[in-house]
């Protein structure tokens, strides 16, 4: 076995240490993409996609006689770069549904569908350093936050789930999917966001157990 020393780089994920804390981001990794799609000298753009755009598939589109996009010439190339986006949202949360929501295209991606995931690469091309803190602040405390829409998805018309947990000043899970059956109300689509939540602090705090570490649930220290 070797020391090394100090982890700084690993699989395209960066650690820099401070008084912080341990800030984790894929710099590196973004901006090799942004080059790769040729948006070294393009504009960055403020959200990851546009929300009044609607994607549809081209089933969708057959079905409905659309025919105002068209086919990617070449899928691999969209589905290489959603890829690379679904990898870089291990230290980027804030395009974890942006990435969900292209990557149920890569199938039979149109050219909406790509000029979107552009749109994601320009957004990060405005913040390449952001990444994850593991903040240094002594807190046992674990926080767990939800929510969900009703029906964004037009194919289908499944709500999103989003929820996001932090232990402390550190956030440890996150996650952006669609659910797996359709409500049939906003309230119900809710609960369905909480429950999923629910079974992660569920499975979150058995593994901590498991590893020896305390956790400070409200009212509770487990």
């Amino acid at each position: 076995m070797k020391d090394l020393g100090e982890l700084r780089y690993f699989l395209g994920i960066e650690f820099a240490r401070s008084k912080y804390g341990i800030l984790m981001n894929q710099i590196k990794y973004a901006l090799e993409l942004i080059s790769e799609c040729g948006l070294a000298s393009s504009k960055p753009t403020n959200t990851p996609l546009d929300k009044n755009q609607k994607l549809t598939s081209l089933e969708y589109d057959n079905q409905f006689n659309i025919t105002d996009d068209v086919e990617f010439e070449d899928r691999r190339i969209y589905q290489r770069l959603i890829g690379r986006l679904l990898y870089l949202a291990m230290t980027r949360p804030d395009i974890s549904f942006a990435v969900q929501h292209l990557s149920q295209f890569m199938h039979a991606p149109k050219k909406s569908h790509y000029d979107a995931a552009i749109h994601v690469v320009k957004y990060i091309k405005r913040q390449p350093r952001l990444g994850l803190l593991m903040s240094r602040t002594k807190s046992r405390k674990i926080s767990a936050f939800c929510d969900a829409d009703w029906a964004l998805c037009i194919l289908s018309r499944k709500s999103i789930t989003w929820f996001g947990i932090k232990i402390g000043e550190s956030l440890v899970s996150w996650k952006s999917k669609k659910q797996n059956t359709i409500s049939r109300s906003s309230a119900e689509a809710e609960y369905r966001s909480m429950a999923n939540t629910v079974a992660e602090l569920v499975w979150l705090q058995g593994l901590l157990k498991e590893l020896g570490a305390q956790v400070e649930l409200p009212g509770s220290t487990l």
